[in-house]
């Protein structure tokens, strides 16, 4: 059941996240990662309140792996700095990588808090 539960919200997550990144390449332009960082942050913050939440393993296996294993993706952060990079637009990929990383720690940390606070 728990694999189930994790595709199901894969198929929720993957869909989102690609949706997302569309819109955002429109937005700001089709080298931008503003796509990946927006996803990486909410995921992180979704999955720092299941966990301050103490939600439940079926929750977790849903909303946490699945969902936000599949809205999340650190393979195209660390893709899209390598091309920030290989652009030589240095200051920007520093900029995501410190952006993104402090900005996703903070977002798990207040979902946590907030899980933690409002239904812990």
């Amino acid at each position: 059941m728990t694999g189930l539960l994790v595709v199901l919200g894969a198929a929720l997550g993957a869909p989102l996240r690609y949706l997302t990144d569309r819109a955002m390449r429109v937005r700001f332009g089709a080298t931008s990662p503003w796509g990946t960082f927006a996803v990486n942050v909410v995921g992180s913050a979704l999955l720092g309140l299941l966990v301050g939440a103490a939600a439940p393993p079926a929750l977790l296996a849903l909303a946490g792996t699945g969902f936000c294993g599949a809205l999340t993706t650190y393979s195209t952060f660390g893709a899209e700095t390598i091309a920030l990079a290989e652009d030589r637009r240095w200051a920007a990929a520093v900029a995501n990588v410190v952006g993104s990383v402090l900005a996703c720690l903070a977002a798990a940390g207040l979902g946590s808090a907030a899980g933690a606070a409002v239904l812990g």
